[in-house]
Order: C-alpha cells, then structure tokens, then sequence
C-alpha cells in the first residue's frame, strides 16, 4: 500500500506543486486549505503517513494543529514535516516541542523536500517495536511503557513529546554507553546535518526537567555528548 501524505496549508498554488511532485515520487497525497479542515480530516478519516503543516494557517495556527494531533492516541506518533515563510519567526524550539518533527523554510527544494520526509517515514518504522521486542524499561524511579508510550516517575504520569519519549527510549535503553549530539541526531531525529547539535542540548535540558528527581540519571559528558547512568543508585531502587 502507497504512503499517504496529507497537505496541510493555504496557498493553492504551492498545493498543487506538491501534490504532483509528491505523485510523481510514488506518494498518495490530499490536502486542505485549513487547520480546522485538516483535523476534521485526520479525525474523521483514515490517519496519514505524514503530515506537511504550514505554520500560518487561517484559524488555527499550525502549531495548534500540531499540539492537538500530538494529544490524541491514535496521532501522536503521526510523523509532521512543518512549512514556514522566512520572517515568520518560527521558533524552532517552541516547535520542537510542541512536537514537530522537522521543518522546511519557504521556499524549498524540492529534493531536500523528499529526502526529509524520506527520514521522517524511517524513523516512524525504525521505532516500531517488533513483537519480541522489549516493551517495559523499569530503571530506579523510573518506569516506561514502549508500547503504550507512557513514562512514569516514582508512580506519577511524565507528560513527554514524541521526540522526547525517543530521546529517552534511545539513551535509557545504551544506559552506561556515551551518545554524541551526532548519534542522537542521526538515532532519534532520523536526519544527519540536518537539524543543528544545539538542538539535541535544548532537548535534553527540557527532559531532564520533566524527569524532575531523576533528572540527574542523564549526564553531560563535557566535549563528547550525553550519558544515561548504568545505575540508580542504592536509595534510589
């Protein structure tokens, strides 16, 4: 069965010269010209692939869109590839937490455009979990449904995004083994170079808040990258 992508933005033109470049690369697309128009159709319909989201939308910002898709289970993993306007002062963190995936600024080639959304579709495939793959992480204070996508902390709900849940999943489960921004880049993001390393740090400062008392399990290696401690330590079990 094809991919589908569903095109979430207001300028029909740009609509078009998707869509058949998209066609053309062997994708199923559709679109809507709102981010009420896109919900109704992701909500009420069969879920796509992928979503292309511009940011500036009439009504509902995408970012909106975006936190809404990201709060309902039977969307959250949905992979979104964001389009912004240069001078829309998109603020990249703000997106990526909210849960954005990736992000183009207008106007954009063309290829870089399918090998992003190329990445993004390995990624949603690289973390679904095979059948006799490990579903629970209990580690001290910490407990992880991989299936379920749910964290725990000392038996209360954590509230992570998509792309934190991965960064977690990733660095607890090489517990003990240094990961450079690099790795982390290419491992959880799915895109080498593409995305800067400053935005691996942001990431990383953001989850160990959400971790609160537990924070501390994640360890900067200065000049190399990031660590999760082998351990818990004695009081901590």
């Amino acid at each position: 069965m094809n991919t589908s992508i569903l095109i979430v933005e207001d300028e029909q033109d740009l609509i078009s010269t998707l869509t058949y470049n998209l066609e053309k690369a062997g994708y199923l697309v559709q679109s809507a010209l709102s981010g009420e128009e896109g919900l109704t159709h992701i909500q009420e319909g069969s879920p796509p692939d992928l979503l292309l989201l511009d940011l500036m939308l009439p009504g509902i910002s995408g970012l909106e869109v975006c936190r809404r898709i990201r709060t309902t289970p039977d969307t959250q993993d949905l992979p979104i590839l964001m389009l912004t306007a240069r001078g829309e002062g998109f603020d990249r963190i703000v997106g990526f937490e909210t849960g954005v995936d990736d992000y183009l600024v207008k106007p954009f080639n063309i290829r870089e455009l399918l090998l992003r959304i190329q990445a993004l579709l390995r990624r949603k495939a690289r973390y679904t979990l095979p059948p006799d793959a490990e579903k629970e992480i209990t580690f001290g204070r910490i407990w992880m449904d991989l299936e379920g996508h749910q964290v725990t902390v000392q038996g209360k709900d954590i509230n992570l995004t998509v792309l934190e849940f991965k960064l977690l999943t990733t660095l607890i489960s090489r517990r003990g083994l240094v990961q450079s921004r690099d790795t982390l880049l290419n491992d959880v993001w799915g895109i080498s170079a593409m995305v800067q390393t400053r935005t691996v740090d942001a990431h990383i400062k953001r989850l160990r808040e959400k971790l609160g008392v537990v924070g501390h399990y994640l360890e900067t290696i200065r000049g190399v990258g990031y660590r999760f401690r082998s351990h818990p330590g004695e009081e901590e079990i």
